[in-house]
């Protein structure tokens, strides 16, 4: 099985690395957004996943990943926690 492509939208700034490695432990490549930048809906790209952690992260970067995973038709998943443990849950359901 070829790795996944996964975006992280939210999360904590801190955490990064954590997901990153997380993601590396799926096999799955992750690119991992904390902060809404100005240019987010051309640097999400055309993931596999989406992942949204719903309680660190602003409604207009919500809306911003939910238009381009429906572009790229890639699946999304919504967790209220931002946690590592929630990441690799996750991640486990669905790799």
């Amino acid at each position: 099985m070829q790795s996944m492509s996964v975006v992280i939208v939210g999360g904590h700034d801190r955490m990064v690395a954590q997901y990153k490695k997380i993601c590396k432990e799926h096999k799955c490549k992750a690119k991992v957004f904390t902060q809404m930048s100005a240019n987010l809906s051309t640097k999400i790209g055309s993931p596999d996943l989406v992942i949204l952690f719903t309680n660190t992260v602003s409604h207009k970067m919500v809306k911003c990943a939910i238009v381009e995973a429906e572009k790229a038709n890639a699946e999304i998943i919504r967790s209220h926690t931002s946690s590592g443990t929630a990441l690799h849950e996750i991640l486990s359901k669905v790799s």
